[in-house]
């Protein structure tokens, strides 16, 4: 675990658009070759490339942070303490506010918790947490996955105060995760059909306060927000760059487009980046997000794409 902190890189990024109030939870959704992301402040759901004859932003009518790109087509939202599921319009349709299709409430005898992050697994079972919310900020958040097959079933990790950084092995076979309050960022064996975690311990110590996103790219690397800023760790844990935009913080990162080279920066104001030549030069491709499993059985083959 190394908690040397490289030169900061600073880029203005390139600026693909800029949209609604506030960023979370960039997601690249293979179905429709865009990335998508919820709006938190504007409860709005965004699009880039928007989708042919579909507009770039629907108007949600909850707030959601956490989201996921479903099988279907459909997207899985974590609203508050519920998950829900939208449909979202189909081409030429006119667009009206979205409105979620409960399919659990989460903790409903805590009213302090509500989900903070969240992914799916390499199995399409959703993966997420929870984060206390209220004044006291005592370490009451926990880890679920989530599935049509086997429901809601908790996952044996540490409770935290804000649940984060949640990510999977391109092997599916280890997940990392974070108290985003405290870190450091943690590492565990994962059994998806289990729900089972196990052998608990550091990856790495966070560089800046404020755990936020994670993934991985195809060659093991973790791409990291923390602080505002986009940290790269080797499978080791040992840090090989950090990265800051300079117009505003960064919020989240995914990779996509063709051949899921493309790694974009989401600011925590609505603006989406890419990297400049000089920085995205020999970056490994990502892993594609999988797709959450809405129909038929998950953990039972792979969802990758």
């Amino acid at each position: 675990m190394n908690a040397a902190s490289p030169t900061v890189t600073t880029t203005p990024g390139v600026m693909l658009v800029r949209v609604g109030q506030a960023g979370c939870a960039l997601r690249w959704d293979a179905l429709q070759q865009c990335w998508r992301w919820p709006d938190p402040v504007g409860s709005q759901l965004y699009a880039w490339p928007a989708p042919p004859a579909m507009p770039s932003g629907v108007r949600m009518l909850e707030t959601a942070r956490v989201m996921a790109c479903c099988t279907s087509g459909r997207v899985l939202l974590g609203l508050g303490k519920r998950l829900g599921m939208v449909e979202l319009p189909q081409p030429g349709q006119p667009s009206r506010p979205l409105q979620a299709q409960v399919l659990i409430t989460i903790d409903a005898a805590e009213p302090r918790t509500s989900i903070s992050d969240g992914c799916t697994d390499r199995d399409g079972n959703f993966v997420f947490g929870t984060a206390n919310t209220a004044q006291d900020q005592r370490p009451i958040g926990s880890f679920y996955q989530y599935s049509q097959r086997h429901g809601l079933r908790r996952l044996a990790l540490p409770a935290v105060v804000s649940a984060a950084s949640i990510a999977f092995s391109p092997d599916g076979r280890r997940m990392l995760f974070a108290d985003a309050a405290r870190g450091p960022i943690m590492q565990c064996d994962y059994d998806a059909e289990r729900a089972k975690a196990s052998d608990v311990k550091p990856f790495s110590a966070m560089l800046e306060p404020g755990l936020g996103s994670a993934i991985f790219d195809s060659a093991g690397h973790l791409w990291s927000v923390q602080g505002g800023a986009l940290v790269q760790y080797d499978g080791a844990g040992q840090v090989v760059q950090q990265i800051a935009l300079a117009r505003e913080a960064a919020a989240s990162v995914a990779f996509g487009g063709d051949e899921l080279r493309q790694l974009l920066v989401l600011g925590a104001q609505g603006g989406l980046y890419g990297l400049p030549p000089d920085l995205a030069r020999g970056l490994a491709p990502g892993v594609a997000d999988s797709l959450f499993v809405d129909s038929g059985s998950a953990s039972i083959g792979s969802t990758r794409t």
